[in-house]
């Protein structure tokens, strides 16, 4: 056998098995230049994962100045997280003059507050993008608005008393993924949120 070169193949190619063809599973592993994004039109199994366990608002509830309950999209990246409410504990540490330890009993008994704010995912639209990262396949639909009640974060800043050097709150969740921690910064008005539009507890995940 010849190649395109018009050279010969060498005895060890020619008596060598097939190659084959990239599972699934492996696939899994790399994403071509293992940069974390697909080039392609390739999806992942990681991706159909997530798709599965994830929903996205339907479009026509965009109709709707408050998401009715049920129509909120969710997005849940790792496993979610046992939560024994008996036990849970707020800790607000750092650079503060006071450190919180605060029971889910504590924020309940504190004046609460509702505001309705539209959530959208920053990651809406997400699988229209090429190259496409690896992570929820959005297209649309990661968006809802909800009436939030809860204890204002600035009231529990305030009593833990916040250095003035400080310049971000960082929020440290429950869950765990491929990167170990799962840590956010935020910024303007935030509740600490204990219930949703229907004034039910919010769900696990």
């Amino acid at each position: 056998m010849r190649d395109s070169q018009g050279t010969a193949e060498s005895t060890a190619r020619r008596g060598a098995p097939p190659t084959l063809a990239p599972t699934p599973r492996s696939l899994a592993r790399v994403v071509r230049d293992a940069s974390g994004l697909e080039p392609g039109g390739l999806f992942h199994p990681e991706e159909l994962q997530l798709a599965l366990r994830n929903r996205a608002l339907p479009l026509e509830a965009l109709r709707y100045e408050r998401t009715p309950t049920g129509l909120h999209y969710t997005l849940t990246h790792y496993d979610i997280p046992f939560i024994d409410a008996a036990g849970y504990g707020l800790t607000v540490k750092g650079r503060v003059k006071r450190r919180l330890c605060l029971g889910l009993a504590d924020l309940k008994r504190r004046v609460a507050r509702t505001t309705r704010v539209t959530l959208e995912c920053a990651g809406d639209g997400r699988a229209l993008l090429q190259p496409r990262p690896i992570s929820q396949p959005w297209l649309s639909g990661a968006v809802g608005t909800a009436d939030w009640t809860g204890v204002p974060l600035q009231a529990v800043l305030d009593e833990a008393g916040v250095d003035e050097a400080s310049c971000e709150v960082v929020f440290t969740g429950h869950d765990r993924g491929i990167e170990g921690g799962w840590s956010r910064t935020i910024s303007g008005v935030c509740l600490l949120t204990r219930c949703s539009v229907t004034k039910r507890c919010l769900p696990g995940q």
